[in-house]
């Protein structure tokens, strides 16, 4: 028979596992973006044991392995941010991650006589990072209709001026070439 997965509050004998599962479940979003510093990935043991200490954090279990984590926290003006929600590679896509947002939310929003947060939406595929190449695209991605190399403006003809890549000429109406 299978065990069942639960969630509960964090204690600091956590901290060492929540800390090797934030390090393997945020891997692939590294690799995604090509940047292996991000915040998840470069957190120190000690500082997490300060989140540890200091906010609302919850972790899913099997049994007695830690296979989420999620923090949370509420500023003073009321105001709740939800952070480091992870959950291990194996697990992912079983709406673990999705329980542990709702219960992290109902911690935030319960006990404490905070408003409520507002019913959660559903989140894009990826979290976009908070800075974008130049231009805003991920690397490797073009905006719709912008083709690979340098293009030529349309009734150039030979003239052979190109434009920058990844810029294209949008006919203005009323303006005639």
């Amino acid at each position: 028979m299978g065990m069942s997965v639960t969630i509960s509050a964090a204690a600091a004998e956590d901290a060492e596992q929540i800390f090797k599962l934030q390090y393997l479940a945020f891997q692939r979003e590294a690799e995604l973006y090509g940047n292996y510093r991000i915040q998840p990935l470069t957190q120190s043991l000690d500082s997490l044991k300060g989140e540890l200490a200091a906010d609302t954090v919850l972790v899913a279990r099997l049994g007695d392995e830690v296979v989420g984590s999620v923090r949370g926290s509420v500023d003073e003006d009321g105001t709740g941010r939800i952070s480091k929600l992870c959950v291990h590679p194996r697990l992912q896509g079983h709406g673990l991650g999705a329980r542990l947002l709702r219960a992290v939310e109902g911690d935030l929003a319960g006990p404490r006589g905070h408003r409520p947060l507002p019913p959660p939406h559903r989140a894009p595929e990826r979290v976009q990072p908070a800075a974008l190449p130049q231009g805003g695209l991920h690397p490797g991605r073009r905006p719709h209709g912008v083709r690979r190399g340098p293009a030529r403006d349309p009734g150039e003809g030979s003239q052979g001026r190109h434009r920058p890549r990844g810029q294209r000429v949008v006919p203005v109406p009323g303006q005639g070439r």
